[in-house]
């Protein structure tokens, strides 16, 4: 399973409504981090019902506990955009 579809598949348990990923990892080549084959540096924006009421440093934390293991390897770089649904930017 690609790295991308194990993110898609364990944020899941979020229950998204909307769901975008970027695999950024070739603007960073030469950065920490960053090794050959890409998937280290990541877009997410998602809404879920989740994150409704929730600061956002809860929505992170909600991300990265839904990731597990993939933040330490292969992830090395996650921007996250988190909303409820109805927030602007949503």
């Amino acid at each position: 399973m690609s790295v991308a579809a194990e993110i898609r598949r364990r944020l899941e348990v979020l229950a998204p409504e909307r769901f975008e990923l970027v695999d950024e990892s070739a603007r960073h080549e030469g950065h920490a981090g960053a090794r050959p084959g890409g998937n280290t540096h990541w877009r997410l924006a998602i809404v879920a019902a989740a994150f409704a009421g929730k600061p956002t440093v809860a929505r992170h934390r909600m991300v990265y506990d839904a990731l597990g293991d993939l933040m330490d390897n292969p992830i090395h770089a996650l921007a996250i955009s988190a909303r409820a649904p109805g927030e602007p930017g949503a």
